[in-house]
């Protein structure tokens, strides 16, 4: 049997990057995939690629930074599929550069709302169709800088490590209730994120960060959300795991 065999998973930022990665991957371990993304263009390819392979997927247009937006997402999945048992609130962006006291509120604004906002309105909504669908399991996409600090991104790093503390309480809440909730911090990825924003030599920058000598693949943090969504993890819940080339232990 496959590992989410007659499942529901919502993944949320699907449209590209560790996202698409981690819809793919799932659809292809039996579940019915809702792929969530505010690019129309990316959603559809992803759905597309899962039903080239007979998968199942829908996908729904939304902006993470609107609570009314996962309202609907959560509502389309139940009406679709009949329920929901899994849920990876990844959706995500990299904001502005600067140093605090020069940084954008509008921006600062922004980050929040979409990186840190945007996974409580997951988990708003999430939860209760779990616990009306018998339980199931959610991650939490952070990242490194959820548990280190950074120059410049104070607004990226502040809503990281409140996606690992939103984490903890929320698992906490519900792990009597069969629901497990857990967060993954990926290091550096080659995601769209990296590869149109960052030139050549800033990218090389950031692989010297990595003890591995090299980024991540979105298929590498795939794998770590595909294990924690499934049974193979019945026992870990409020945990945060890092995917990312040993930049944590330095």
């Amino acid at each position: 049997m496959k590992l989410l065999d007659k499942k529901v998973a919502i993944v949320t930022g699907a449209g590209s990057g560790i996202g698409r990665s981690i819809a793919l991957l799932y659809a292809a371990e039996g579940a019915k995939v809702v792929v969530s993304d505010i690019s129309e263009k990316g959603g559809n390819e992803t759905v597309a690629l899962i039903k080239e392979k007979q998968g199942e997927a829908l996908f729904v247009k939304t902006d993470t930074s609107k609570a009314a937006d996962h309202e609907t997402l959560v509502q389309q999945a139940v009406q679709q599929f009949g329920g929901l048992h899994i849920a990876v609130n990844n959706a995500g962006i990299g904001g502005p550069l600067s140093f605090t006291g020069e940084y954008p509120i509008d921006g600062w604004d922004k980050v929040i709302g979409i990186n840190l906002s945007g996974v409580f309105y997951g988990l708003r909504y999430q939860i209760p169709a779990i616990l009306q669908s018998g339980g199931g399991s959610i991650v939490n996409i952070a990242s490194i800088l959820g548990k280190a600090g950074t120059k410049g991104s104070p607004a990226y790093v502040a809503a990281k490590h409140g996606v690992v503390g939103l984490t903890e309480a929320a698992a906490l809440e519900y792990a009597d209730k069969k629901i497990r909730i857990n967060s993954i911090g990926p290091g550096y990825i080659v995601t769209p994120l990296i590869t149109n924003s960052l030139d050549e030599a800033t990218r090389q920058a950031l692989v010297g960060l990595h003890p591995m000598g090299r980024l991540g693949q979105p298929e590498e943090v795939a794998e770590l959300a595909l294990w924690l969504n499934s049974d193979k993890a019945s026992f870990v819940t409020g945990s945060y795991y890092n995917v990312d080339g040993g930049y944590l232990a330095q």
